[in-house]
């Protein structure tokens, strides 16, 4: 099984970096760095999957890939 895809942007609202995970809704956090909200991102993943385990909500299946173009 493949992974889910992470977004990681900076957001000059919050000064700081944003990391999302697309499939998983409403999983996204703040990190001051981009190592620091992926590191917190994949610790809310890990959350998000039991969460969803522990209550019978369906997780899933890896979806998501973004599209990368260039910008001229």
């Amino acid at each position: 099984m493949s992974d889910y895809h992470i977004n990681i942007f900076y957001s000059d609202e919050d000064e700081g970096y944003i990391a999302d995970i697309p499939d998983l809704e409403s999983c996204s956090v703040f990190g001051a760095t981009p190592k620091v909200a992926l590191r917190e991102v994949e610790e809310a993943k890990a959350a998000w999957l039991q969460a969803a385990a522990e209550s019978g909500k369906p997780i899933p299946v890896p979806r998501y890939r973004p599209a990368i173009y260039e910008v001229r």
